[in-house]
């Protein structure tokens, strides 16, 4: 006897049923329906790539443990993409020189991340993509904000269900100054960095070992805690004066500036746990908070990164972006009761049963008519007696039925009954 195979899908994927996938095409519609509104342009990179381009730059987790690699048929280690940046990088440093800029792409892919499954985190997820290449002008960013921002009010979201956490890697570099750690080597920077990036996942006695390991003394400790319990630039500057001249400081000043006279201001907090554990951002980094009592979490982030082309051999181009994940951008529509009547495709759909199996080609060529007239038709392909085609249309969820047996064909008539109303309309 064969071996009975499982039918589970692998841990950390999930199948999409066609009502899974409606929902999650809900979601890919809006997101693309806003990057073309803003004039991004849509690409694609491939599934694999080396996986030296995410051990330079994406840090410990997603360009270490996380990595799903392999070899190919030469010898060459790839790696499934963990996230699309090093990728839309390599490709646009392919053509940056002869491009006229700024760029400004999207995109919508999936992804694979060898990482424990949990809530609103699978090992393969989808994830939309944006970023603009070629501008380190401020007004870059405040697009790139602004598109954020735009692409979850387009579920129409109640109020107060989400804010926008604002902070910047040069804020967190002055910090870094103060404590004394620009002196550590770099390998112990970036460790004091992916820590303060783990704040609230991580006990306080874990955190302080963690900076002690990387060698940070008691007092520049204290300096780092101070500036991560505040709750707003003047705070931040009382507690910390010496700050308020940072650049960093000042571009959150100014881009919460200039989102609230754009009407976004009770959307924008700034947030010093905003970290963002990618190596590479250099600038502004921002995430989009869930405010659902049941489901309070970060769905997505990103951030300013002007120096990752020199991997590729490349000189370095101006770069900002972000990256929102279908499971997140579902649990925030689920939590907040966003997603009725999203279930099924929008456009009405027709049922046209087989009443008699002598009419056969005669309901094709019907079926073949309402389809060239744009109608969403979903064919019987069995004889059904018309009680039983209106129970199977019921369960369907289909709105309308075609109803074409011997007395309508007699006549070269066909009716349409509303499975809504119950009223059937005439039609040849």
């Amino acid at each position: 006897m064969a071996k009975v195979l499982s039918k589970q899908e692998p841990k950390g994927t999930l199948d999409w049923t066609p009502e899974e996938f409606a929902i999650r095409k809900y979601i890919f519609d809006c997101w693309r329906r806003v990057c073309l509104r803003y004039g991004f342009e849509e690409y694609l990179t491939p599934i694999v790539e080396s996986a030296e381009i995410y051990r330079a730059k994406s840090g410990e987790d997603v360009g270490g443990k996380e990595l799903v690699t392999f070899s190919d048929l030469g010898g060459r280690e790839l790696s499934i993409r963990p996230e699309m940046t090093p990728s839309v990088v390599r490709m646009v440093s392919k053509v940056y020189t002869a491009s006229p800029k700024p760029l400004k792409y999207f995109s919508i892919a999936n992804f694979m991340r060898n990482e424990k499954p949990q809530r609103g985190r699978n090992r393969e997820f989808w994830q939309l993509n944006c970023d603009i290449f070629g501008s380190a002008n401020a007004s870059a960013d405040i697009e790139i904000l602004t598109l954020a921002l735009d692409l979850v009010l387009e579920f129409k979201p109640p109020k107060k269900s989400f804010s926008l956490n604002l902070n910047s890697r040069q804020l967190l570099d002055g910090v870094l100054d103060l404590a004394g750690a620009s002196k550590l080597k770099p390998e112990a920077k970036a460790e004091v960095v992916r820590t303060l990036d783990k704040w609230h996942k991580l006990s306080v006695p874990a955190i302080q070992e963690r900076l002690q390991v990387a060698g940070l003394k008691k007092e520049a400790i204290t300096i780092l805690e101070k500036f991560m319990s505040v709750g707003n630039l003047l705070e931040l500057s009382k507690k910390l004066p010496e700050l308020k001249n940072n650049l960093g400081f000042i571009q959150i000043q100014e881009a919460m500036s200039a989102l609230s006279v754009l009407g976004y201001d009770a959307l924008v907090e700034f947030n010093p746990s905003v970290i963002r554990g990618f190596d590479y951002y250099d600038g502004l980094v921002f995430e989009v908070f869930d405010k659902h009592p049941d489901n309070n979490r970060a769905m997505f982030g990103g951030g300013r990164y002007n120096g990752l082309a020199e991997i590729f051999g490349e000189k370095n181009f101006p770069a900002i972006g972000f990256a929102p994940g279908d499971e997140p951008t579902r649990l925030f529509l689920e939590s907040w009761g966003m997603l009725k009547g999203k279930q099924s495709d929008a456009q009405e759909k027709y049922y046209f049963p087989l009443l008699h199996r002598d009419l056969y080609l005669e309901s094709q060529q019907l079926i073949q008519k309402l389809r060239g007239a744009g109608k969403n038709v979903f064919a019987g392909l069995e004889e059904q007696k018309i009680s039983k085609a209106l129970e199977f249309a019921n369960k369907k969820g289909f709105a309308k039925v075609v109803i074409f047996g011997e007395d309508e064909h007699k006549k070269h008539k066909y009716k349409i009954k509303d499975m809504k109303t119950g009223k059937e309309e005439v039609a040849s």
